[in-house]
């Protein structure tokens, strides 16, 4: 057991790993729920929706227990502030995951045949997105052994940059399907177009979401 633990107890790090686990059950649940409302099954989408809820409760409780548990006077290897930061950042991708799930359940939209495909691609990037800020969160631990330096750091920080990469891609998709959503205006009522839109810009906040996730931890490794 290192010399930190032993004085002030279990390094708060490896919950933080569990609540950014906790976060990514959230995001993959975001293909089911398209799949359902696709396939107008509601009844699923509602089952979705409460489990989405649920695992956002937990986050939020794994969140409050880490807080609770850090005690003033525990030694970080980075700004606390920054610790908290990542936390409070990480919890916001379960929110936004949850948004998208209300707006599924709130209206039983039909989703049109021609945009299905890039639908379905969009999120496939926005899970993906998430996917690899989960990989590059869980070597905090090892990130803390290493006093964030070293060859380690620099695994994690390539990590990222394709993160800054993967939201890029996520955020060309989403434009690309709303210039299509407004070209079908003549088949499409107002009020599904507006529909459409709020499922769009609650997956792209998943996807910046993760990126602005990852550029905290890119600048807690760049001041350690």
């Amino acid at each position: 057991m290192r010399l930190i633990d032993q004085v002030f107890g279990g390094s708060p790090f490896g919950p933080l790993v569990d609540h950014a686990k906790k976060v990514h059950e959230c995001v993959k649940l975001v293909k089911p729920l398209l799949e359902a409302i696709v396939e107008e099954n509601y009844e699923e989408v509602h089952h979705l929706q409460d489990k989405v809820s649920r695992l956002e409760y937990e986050a939020d409780q794994v969140k409050h227990q880490i807080r609770e548990a850090l005690p003033r006077r525990f030694f970080l290897p980075v700004a606390r502030k920054d610790f908290d930061k990542f936390l409070s950042k990480m919890d916001g991708i379960a929110d936004s995951v949850e948004d998208f799930a209300v707006v599924l359940m709130i209206r039983k939209t039909k989703i049109h045949t021609d945009i299905r495909k890039e639908l379905f691609d969009f999120v496939e990037q926005v899970v993906l997105t998430s996917e690899n800020l989960l990989q590059a969160a869980e070597e905090l631990e090892n990130l803390v052994e290493t006093s964030f330096s070293g060859a380690e750091a620099k695994v994690v920080l390539d990590r990222l940059n394709s993160l800054g990469e993967d939201e890029w891609k996520a955020d060309r998709m989403q434009r690309q399907i709303s210039m299509k959503i407004h070209n079908m205006e003549e088949d499409l009522d107002p009020i599904t177009i507006m529909f459409y839109e709020k499922m769009l810009g609650t997956l792209s906040e998943v996807a910046n979401g993760a990126e602005n996730t990852g550029d905290l931890l890119r600048e807690m490794i760049v001041k350690g």
